[in-house]
């Protein structure tokens, strides 16, 4: 049954949330070294939503004017019943909800392809940050490569529109990042760069490993002719084109040059705690809302009740010795 429309959210500076990022889980089969620690302790299970629970908040979110909803984690395939999820989120599409994607390291994505395909997924973010299997298996501590790029094939097999997502670390595979561009272009995928981001404690100074896509952009114009595209997405990637292969390539800079002034997202974490910006701690909690035996216009409220404290921009800072700026691993918040 479709929700009657409630009341859009508008936050204090105009923007309008039309964007939700749901973690579903903040396991993950996967120990990147920018996003974990290899000693991770994960939540406890009976402290995370069901995934009834996760439908129905995402179900008044959808009711309140979000238009695009991301399954993030961890990795989201890993939690029992994922797809039961993904199947009923899916038959929202069309009535209220414009788009349904999911983002996803790939390690599952070979058994799963054809089944999100069939739910009404059509786009996937999957994290790729090596081309090399042993520097794979280094960044990611546990990753199979192979597995990986069977999952990617099986995608676009499926019909599956793919965004590489790259985190781009000094020393590890800055020499990488042409390649991949070349790779993901050669397939018809679009190819993300990112800078790290100072989230949670991953047992190591991420100076030692942070680069400026400043810097990345440069090196690239030894390789490719980048023209500038007025391109956009939900997200906050700026794209070009890359002349020499005729695809996108997109940067995200939260650190050198952040992208809060048309920020439309919120995240949802997996205890349903209501996070309005990435990069700070400010969070309601409608886990106890919810649990109460809210109706719809209840939590609708508290939902307002967040968006209205939705920051101007995140504060994260990188800086050798710096604790991280929010003490929350990205696992947890979701990417």
């Amino acid at each position: 049954m479709e929700l009657p429309t409630m009341d859009r959210m508008t936050d204090g500076f105009g923007r309008r949330v039309s964007y939700l990022r749901v973690s579903v889980t903040d396991r993950c089969d996967f120990r990147c070294s920018y996003c974990m620690s290899e000693s991770m302790s994960f939540l406890p299970r009976d402290e995370l939503l069901t995934l009834g629970e996760l439908e129905k908040l995402c179900s008044v979110f959808i009711a309140k004017g979000v238009r695009k909803l991301r399954l993030t984690g961890g990795e989201p395939l890993v939690r029992k019943g994922m797809m039961d999820l993904v199947r009923s989120l899916g038959r929202k599409i069309g009535s209220g909800l414009d788009e349904l994607t999911l983002t996803t390291n790939g390690s599952q994505l070979a058994q799963h392809a054809v089944q999100l395909a069939d739910a009404g997924v059509r786009r996937l973010n999957v994290s790729l940050d090596s081309l090399q299997a042993d520097q794979f298996r280094k960044i990611t501590k546990r990753g199979e490569l192979a597995r990986v790029l069977e999952g990617i094939q099986a995608a676009l097999a499926a019909g599956l529109k793919i965004k590489l997502n790259v985190v781009a670390m000094r020393g590890v595979n800055e020499h990488e990042i042409p390649d991949i561009i070349r790779f993901g272009h050669l397939y018809g995928m679009d190819v993300t760069v990112i800078e790290t981001m100072p989230m949670g404690d991953v047992g190591e100074d991420r100076t030692n490993v942070y680069l400026p896509l400043s810097e990345v952009r440069r090196t690239l114009a030894d390789h490719f002719t980048m023209r500038p595209l007025d391109y956009r997405t939900s997200g906050p990637a700026r794209y070009v084109e890359v002349a020499e292969t005729g695809g996108r390539l997109g940067f995200i800079t939260p650190m050198s040059h952040n992208f809060c002034e048309s920020c439309n997202r919120v995240r949802l974490t997996c205890t349903g705690t209501l996070y309005m910006c990435l990069g700070q701690d400010d969070a309601v909690d409608l886990r106890e809302v919810l649990r109460s035996g809210a109706d719809d216009v209840e939590l609708g409220r508290a939902i307002d009740g967040g968006i209205a404290r939705k920051p101007r921009g995140h504060d994260f800072v990188i800086g050798r010795g710096e604790k991280p700026a929010v003490r929350r691993h990205m696992s947890v918040t979701g990417g």
